[in-house]
């Protein structure tokens, strides 16, 4: 299965390399992340667009600031995953996160976790 990882982020600059950084780290290779640039008047998009570079899984896009339940929404569309995972741009995940989900959906054919 395939998880996309969708982060609003709004002026993020101090949290958003480690929040990105914990989804390459996973153990799982099956994910995409979409972050949401919500119009942020920091370093958030510059930051996220340099560890686009070196991944090419991870996908950054901008927007005038309109919060962050548009900036989701926006992410939902451009989702390709067959899950999808919301984090936000303070938050990280650990290297297994997307292991023990997907462990869960198998088991208990779960259509949301």
């Amino acid at each position: 299965m395939n998880y996309s990882i969708i982060i609003p982020a709004y002026n993020a600059e101090k949290t958003i390399k480690k929040c990105v950084q914990s989804i390459m780290k996973q153990t799982c290779p099956e994910w995409e992340a979409i972050v949401i640039d919500d119009g942020s008047n920091d370093r958030t998009y510059l930051l996220t667009k340099e560890l686009a570079e070196h991944e090419n899984r991870i996908r950054v896009f901008t927007q005038k600031n309109m919060g962050p339940g548009i900036a989701r929404n926006i992410g939902i569309g451009k989702a390709t995953g067959d899950f999808i995972i919301f984090l936000d741009a303070d938050d990280y995940l650990e290297p297994d996160y997307i292991d023990c989900i997907d462990e869960i959906i198998q088991k208990e054919k779960a259509d949301i976790v």
